[in-house]
């Protein structure tokens, strides 16, 4: 009931852009005496009371798994170099709301309460003053602020925050368990501080041992890791027993657990089960105690305001003031208050041990789990509203490699989805000729999804110097890419080619809005993205993921620049060449149009290389075939975010022959391009010619086609399984077509889109300059909002 509960609250909320901690408390309190509770019936039978015991023991051991997780994936050395400035705003924005809370708690305590006022006040100052790091790194996440400087600085602050917030938890927890005597807590916080020494030099070196003991590359033993878990309970007993509360042992448990194979390994044994089934249950038991009818009259309700408002702005202004002293605008030091302000785990924890404790009664645990909803329920949207980073519309020419100077750098951006994808995009931008002369620089890009994981977060967060130890599965493959890609770089001719590697995580359905931003942030001339098959040992492809698929079509809509799709069969098996080991054979396929003429650029950089061979095939229409070549807007079904470009046949036409005759001058005296035409009259004939030179070659380079209707390939795209490789890159990439070859579909970059800049002005120098571009490349492009009217097929300049 309540997993399913909480799921379907997760996927109502999705477009609301909440967090799922809000989803997971919300569906605790549907379930609870606010709303379904209140029916007797439904309560009797669904939590009799002896089954909510059950509940909460299942829980609290959720819990204590999942604060063990949390201490194994936070890397104390993360801490270490976050820096003076991100201390500072975390404690200025702890500071602030921590007094408020002191000051409210007078209003909120009861003059009959037992409770000494000291423990009252810590616990709410507590309560108010924390900040949840893993939710925190989902809302920026979904905000697209995870890699900007202000992501950087809010997650740092609020890794400190979690750290401080679990000190005062443990003192708050020592003196609500002893409150008669002042020795007692100063035994308490003794017993604790010996805990942690008897787990760093005794614990640690034990596990040390069993790493050790364990050979690199195999697995560990099952008994080591029963061992381990076992030992959770044990501490979480001893933290108990002590008087602080026992996922505080957990959590220090994990944290002495070495960054490496034995923390991957534990985390993906637990953290599925924990967190998808046991920690629901935790937020559902917190919603379970919550009983809005407590919150009666107006006298509370504004009690309730009055916290949320105080406290929200405590915070913002404590880290606004910090942020303004270290010269940051005034409008990132409010929007990082209002980030710092989301609430999760740690306060549902410590307002759970303050009502357990008897510290705080029905109503004030009431309000201030709902006040915990609201103010992170309004995070995304008021940050939404208040903070929208100037994604400046860089204008640069050099947006395809037709316009790169030939001994200019050429900047490409490769998006990797796993380390399988990395062997031959190294291979490929080896064959692409980065010498001194031209050299290449290289943004890599992996591509993570958003979960809710916040180990996933972690990796863009920790910058850590090569060779540490990863902290995750996914963490462990981005290291693999960046030392693949870096291994490159140094065995490569010096100063022919850069490296520069980064991580997006992002939902699939917006990935390409990250990599769109990248490119145009970092002004890119030529994108790779690996296609959604990936070949099986048999030489049949298979779809990996359909959202890879997905994210291609919105990259080809949506891209400031010209677009590879890379369709993998290997390219030399080795993932490190020097120039010397290169030889491949690749055949460049022209049919015509700004795509085939894209395709042929980026052979021609490549025919430069010593050791490669290039075959240019050229398609012309024979007698038979229809001389007029049609015209019509690109479709995609479905997909109305397609950039509508309607050519001038002629005068591409025009602009073929002009490249074309440009290419053999060039290439007249260079013994690695052979030119050749073919004459055919059908789609039958084109694949003909292409079987008949199918073994020679390891890669073909073709055009998209985009726009483009040819009588040479009229036919072919009735059986085409994936629209967006074009007619020819389709059938290249079937199962039953050279199954040794792999294919590269380009698309050129041929305007100004809508969706993703504003036009510049039409005085200004940028406007005229790409108003003389297109002029020249006989290139008219519409919006698509405004459809042509009924009848009219084309505009032509």
């Amino acid at each position: 009931m309540v997993v399913v509960t909480t799921r379907v609250l997760v996927f109502i909320l999705k477009p609301l852009r909440q967090p799922r901690v809000i989803a997971e408390i919300l569906g605790g309190v549907i379930l609870g005496p606010s709303v379904l509770g209140r029916f007797e019936r439904f309560a009797n039978t669904i939590f009799p009371l002896r089954s909510v015991m059950v509940l909460e023991t299942m829980a609290n051991i959720g819990l204590l798994y999942f604060l063990f997780l949390v201490g194994v994936e936070m890397d104390l050395a993360v801490i270490k170099r976050t820096g003076r400035k991100a201390i500072s705003i975390a404690i200025g924005g702890m500071i602030l709301p921590f007094v408020i809370g002191c000051t409210f708690s007078l209003l909120m305590q009861h003059k009959d309460d037992s409770t000494h006022h000291g423990t009252f006040v810590l616990f709410l100052g507590v309560a108010l003053a924390v900040t949840a790091f893993p939710v925190l790194a989902r809302v920026l996440a979904e905000l697209k602020l995870i890699n900007t400087e202000l992501g950087r600085i809010a997650m740092s602050s609020a890794l400190v925050n979690d750290i401080c917030a679990w000190v005062l938890l443990a003192l708050a927890i020592a003196l609500a368990e002893t409150n008669s005597t002042s020795l007692t807590s100063l035994w308490v916080i003794l017993s604790s501080t010996a805990f942690v020494v008897v787990c760093i030099f005794l614990v640690r070196p034990t596990i040390m041992w069993m790493i050790r003991r364990t050979p690199e590359g195999e697995p560990f033993s099952d008994f080591y890791i029963c061992l381990i878990l076992t030992g959770v309970m044990i501490s979480g007993f001893i933290t108990d027993a002590i008087g602080t509360h026992s996922v505080f042992g957990a959590f220090v448990f994990g944290l002495i657990i070495p960054n490496g194979p034995l923390g991957v390994t534990l985390i993906e044994k637990l953290e599925d089960f924990v967190s998808g089934l046991l920690l629901p249950l935790f937020f559902a038991i917190s919603g379970l105690k919550t009983d809005i009818g407590q919150v009666g009259g107006p006298k509370v309700w504004g009690n309730l305001m009055a916290v949320i408002v105080l406290a929200c702005s405590g915070k913002v202004a404590g880290t606004a003031a910090v942020a303004y002293y270290y010269n940051m605008p005034i409008r990132e030091g409010i929007t990082l208050g209002l980030l710092m302000n989301t609430k999760g785990l740690v306060e549902m924890i410590v307002l759970n041990v303050g009502k357990d404790q008897k510290v705080l009664d029905d109503a004030s645990f009431s309000i201030m789990v709902i006040s915990a909803l609201i103010m992170t329920g309004v995070i995304a949207p008021l940050v939404t509203a208040i903070y929208r980073p100037a994604r400046r519309s860089v204008a640069y020419k050099r947006r395809t490699i037709q316009k790169s100077k030939p001994h200019a750098e050429l900047k490409v951006l490769t998006c990797i989805h796993t380390p399988r994808n990395v062997p031959t995009i190294i291979n490929l931008l080896e064959a692409s000729n980065p010498s001194r002369k031209s050299p290449i620089c290289v943004y890599v890009l992996h591509l993570v999804e958003l979960t809710g994981r916040a180990s996933a977060m972690l990796i863009v967060h920790n910058t850590r110097k090569s060779g540490r130890p990863a902290l995750n599965r996914t963490q462990a493959q981005s290291d693999h890419i960046i030392n693949a890609f870096e291994n490159y770089e140094q065995h490569a001719q010096a100063g022919s080619i850069s490296v520069q590697p980064l991580t997006a995580i992002s939902p699939y359905n917006s990935m390409h809005e990250d990599i769109c931003h990248l490119a145009q942030e970092k002004r890119v001339a030529f994108i790779i993205i690996p296609f959604h098959k990936q070949q099986t040992v048999d030489g049949g492809m298979e779809s990996t993921n359909p959202a890879f698929r997905m994210i291609n079509q919105n990259l080809l809509a949506n891209a400031p620049c010209s677009v590879g799709i890379l369709v993998d069969r290997g390219l030399s098996g080795s993932t490190r060449l020097a120039a010397n080991q290169v030889s491949h054979n690749i055949a460049v396929l022209f049919f015509g149009g700004p795509d085939d003429r894209e395709a042929l650029a980026y052979a021609l950089r490549m025919s430069e290389h010593p050791s490669i061979t290039v075959t240019v095939m050229r398609f012309i229409p024979g007698d038979d075939a229809s001389r007029t070549t049609s015209v019509e807007p690109s479709r995609e079904p479905g997909d109305p975010r397609v950039l509508t470009v309607i050519t001038d046949a002629e005068q591409e036409k025009q602009m073929d022959e002009e490249f074309i005759n440009d290419f053999k001058t060039k290439t007249a005296n260079s013994d690695s391009i052979t030119y050749m035409e073919r004459v055919v009259d059908n789609g039958e004939e084109t694949v003909a010619s292409i079987r008949a030179i199918e073994s020679v070659h390891d890669l073909y380079i073709v055009g998209r086609g985009q726009g483009m209707i040819s009588p040479l390939t009229a036919g072919l795209t009735d059986w085409s399984e994936c629209p967006e490789l074009g007619a020819i890159g389709d059938m290249l990439a079937s199962s039953d077509f050279a199954a040794t070859s792999s294919v590269l579909v380009v698309q050129q970059y041929v305007g100004l889109g809508p969706q993703h800049e504003s036009p510049p002005t039409p005085d200004s120098p940028t406007a005229q300059a790409d108003l003389d571009e297109q002029l020249n490349a006989g290139v008219h492009q519409t919006n698509q909002r405004q459809p042509p009217a009924k009848g009219q097929n084309a505009f032509n300049l």
